[in-house]
């Protein structure tokens, strides 16, 4: 046997590196600790760190007035979360707000009837599923005067939901985009959202409005340089027109390099990895995937930035 333990050459841990350090590890829990408390129990290391370098990118673009873009999918919307990202648009936090077809069906019958998202098995069967009159009528009449007066899909969906004074307009996204005047983007596939299927649904109208965002939306990208991109719970539609959004802007010489993209879901998934976290950070950029319930991890983001701001 070639094998003789006696020879193996062993070295001093002083002069090694290691990943672990026990100054990253995690302070003790104290009973009626403030939240600034609290983030000291979180550990520096591996996602806790990726955590606060999140934070610190948020608050540091802020600062510098630098753009804020956050990306959110349906989920979002259902998970109760809306209060929050209406108070970092109010807070001058979120520069611009980007959502799917989905979200914008929520945000609106959140902001129309305090309720959303239906049973969908039961519905499939008797036809009933997504068939609400006023969502219909709201989106599909939205999207035909945006349309016409060449505005973008989710600015007159949020002046309309303002302008009807819809019950729960205070918590309406879209709302509190139109009266900061910030930009609020809407991104369809079409044949995806239930409002397509209704008899006032204009296929034209449709892409035209959600046309027009996607250039609301790549102006906003292409002055990322020093910003944030967050994108929450979308898993396809919102990382792919991100995607597009930075080719255009480089394409078109903005050069959209060093920014700090985020993602955060509930498991982690092919395109809001390749397509926001890796791909687009990789000529001098930083980017952070975090997987936890949206319902838990954004208060806690939240909380963060504004105990920082």
């Amino acid at each position: 046997m070639n094998i003789d333990l006696k020879k193996v050459k062993t070295i001093e841990a002083k002069d090694k590196k290691f990943k672990v350090d026990s100054n990253d590890f995690s302070k003790r829990c104290k009973k009626g600790a403030s939240f600034s408390e609290f983030m000291e129990t979180v550990p520096k290391i591996l996602a806790g760190n990726d955590f606060r370098k999140s934070v610190d990118a948020i608050v540091s673009a802020r600062k510098n007035k630098k753009e804020v873009v956050f990306a959110i999918g349906g989920h979002v919307i259902k998970c109760g979360l809306s209060p929050l990202i209406i108070q970092m648009i109010e807070n001058d936090i979120i520069t611009a707000i980007a959502m799917n077809g989905a979200s914008a069906i929520h945000d609106s019958e959140i902001a129309l009837f305090g309720k959303t998202s239906e049973t969908v098995e039961n519905g499939i069967d008797d036809g009933s599923f997504g068939m609400s009159r006023e969502t219909g009528i709201l989106l599909n009449d939205a999207a035909k005067e945006a349309q016409k007066t060449n505005s973008g899909f989710g600015e007159t969906l949020g002046r309309k939901i303002t302008e009807m004074k819809a019950k729960n307009v205070h918590l309406s996204i879209l709302a509190a985009a139109f009266k900061k005047k910030i930009p609020a983007t809407v991104h369809v596939a079409i044949g995806t959202d239930t409002v397509h299927m209704h008899p006032n649904a204009d296929g034209s109208a449709i892409g035209a409005a959600t046309f027009t965002d996607f250039r609301i939306f790549s102006d906003k990208i292409a002055n990322l340089e020093g910003g944030v991109y967050a994108n929450i719970g979308s898993a396809v539609i919102m990382p792919e027109i991100f995607l597009k959004a930075i080719t255009l802007s480089n394409n078109l010489g903005f050069k959209v390099r060093k920014f700090t993209a985020i993602t955060l879901d509930f498991e982690k998934k092919y395109r809001e990895n390749e397509n926001v976290v890796k791909r687009p950070t990789m000529h001098g950029g930083e980017g952070f995937y975090m997987v936890g319930q949206h319902e838990i991890l954004l208060p806690m983001l939240t909380q963060a930035i504004i105990e920082k701001i």
